[in-house]
């Protein structure tokens, strides 16, 4: 009988993370635990208050299955006892790892994927005064592909500064809803002019209908008004990609499902994640290998990781050691 346990846990940030919405300096995640047969497949997720989603009721969520999982819950059964969200990708994610400790196959075998190869990462420059932005781009200007954080009043000036002082970086932008109808051309304008080559959610996701009646100088990406497949009808014409997070996914099972779909639909694919520790890189890292844009450079941005947490080379992203997740 496999049993179910949940807790929370606190990772602190190296400095500050900083977006439209606000500033933190921890990453609160929520780790699920399915042991049975003497192992113990684990999954990671990290509650987004912007998609109503706490701590508390995530673990609440998922409490509330561990009947079901002893009595045998799979994979399948769980993409309909949950909806799309953090606490299903936790679940998701420790019952593939438990499967593949059940078995002795790695991840990419159980799921019949190729094995998956190293991949470069974005590495983010927090949102925040001009020459602040300049002064961090500048300590990373050797990294071959940078995401910048804006969406407020001086993002014209922010996007410059950043490219003056990483001249040979790839830069995309996440305006995480910011913008506005009225700003949105000439922030698009000013992207175009550093050499941007992606701008993530620039509108709310209420109010994106005026991308489908502008052109578009750069390629826009849906982050928050992109979750599961079930939201990608309603994007056809507005967004040239999607970013895929597991989190609002709810599972590796359904992001890999939403990436064929999506791609079907002739979206370009991101794979991103939040600030979490290697635990939920590993499964994330399966998705990207299909993506045109990664950025999982999540334990990146904290002062410490888990044990045998993620590899990265500089900006590159080797596969998961089997001793942290599948």
């Amino acid at each position: 009988m496999a049993e179910l346990s949940v807790r929370s846990e606190r990772w602190p940030i190296a400095g500050a993370f900083t977006i439209s919405r606000g500033s933190k300096t921890e990453a609160e995640v929520v780790l699920a635990e399915i042991a049975a047969d003497g192992l113990c497949g684990r999954g990671e997720c990290v509650p987004y208050a912007r998609y109503g989603e706490s701590v508390e009721g995530v673990m609440a969520a998922i409490s509330g299955l561990a009947g079901a999982i002893a009595a045998g819950l799979d994979r399948g059964a769980l993409q309909h006892a949950l909806p799309a969200g953090a606490a299903r990708n936790a679940l998701d994610c420790a019952l593939i790892d438990l499967e593949c400790k059940r078995s002795g196959r790695p991840a990419y075998d159980y799921l019949g994927l190729a094995p998956p190869q190293p991949r470069v990462t974005a590495y983010t420059i927090s949102l925040a005064a001009p020459d602040a932005m300049a002064a961090a781009a500048a300590a990373a200007a050797n990294r071959p592909l940078l995401k910048v954080k804006l969406g407020g009043a001086g993002d014209t000036d922010r996007i410059a500064a950043v490219r003056g002082a990483a001249p040979h970086a790839e830069l995309i932008v996440d305006a995480n809803e910011g913008w506005r109808p009225d700003n949105l051309a000439a922030n698009l304008a000013a992207c175009a002019a550093a050499g941007v080559t992606l701008v993530e959610q620039p509108l709310p996701a209420a109010a994106d209908d005026a991308l489908a009646t502008m052109a578009r100088p750069i390629p826009v990406c849906a982050d928050e008004s992109v979750h599961d497949r079930a939201s990608l009808p309603p994007l056809v014409g507005k967004y040239d990609a999607v970013n895929i997070k597991l989190d609002k996914a709810g599972g590796l099972t359904e992001a890999l499902a939403l990436a064929a779909e999506a791609e079907a639909r002739g979206f370009a694919v991101m794979v991103g994640c939040m600030i979490s520790t290697s635990l939920a890189i590993a499964p994330a890292l399966l998705v990207a290998q299909r993506a045109l844009v990664v950025d999982l450079d999540g334990p990146l941005l904290l002062a410490r990781d888990r044990p045998f947490g993620m590899r990265y080379t500089w900006s590159t992203l080797e596969p998961a050691q089997r001793e942290l997740w599948g």
